[in-house]
């Protein structure tokens, strides 16, 4: 007497990974998380360095806050210089480490810090430096 092979593919009672059970004993697919979009990115102006934030829109113009870059109109004009739109450069998302990518792993860990962590590091560094230095007189 053979047996036919079992199949989970036709079978409905087959588990599915992360779900959870329902009344008849089986697993339902877990509902997928929708991740929150993306920090939307900033722009530098490359003749004077303003940056355009979204978030903070430029103050000057008709763009509102939260106004994305691709969504200024053509004639929209840096508030600094004056600059056409096309004098500027993506520079990113606020708070991201600066750098490749592939190079984040890099430099004991230094690499991936933003560049207000990157900041406060050195700063503290300096005042521990300066501090040690201080502390030298009083070896006397």
């Amino acid at each position: 007497m053979s047996t036919p092979d079992f199949d989970p593919a036709q079978s409905s009672s087959a588990p599915v990974a992360g779900g959870a059970p329902n009344p008849e004993g089986t697993l339902e697919a877990a509902p997928e998380a929708i991740a929150p979009p993306p920090p939307p990115d900033r722009h530098e102006c490359r003749a004077c360095g303003y940056v355009y934030e979204p978030s903070r829109g430029d103050g000057r113009s008709q763009s509102t806050v939260g106004t994305p870059f691709e969504a200024l109109p053509p004639t929209w004009r840096c508030p600094v210089c004056g600059g056409k739109i096309t004098q500027f450069d993506n520079i990113g998302p606020a708070g991201k480490a600066s750098g490749f990518e592939e190079n984040l792993g890099y430099g004991l860990g230094v690499n991936s810090l933003t560049p207000g962590a990157k900041n406060l590091l050195i700063f503290l560094g300096l005042a521990t430096a300066f501090a040690f230095m201080l502390s030298l007189y009083g070896l006397r």
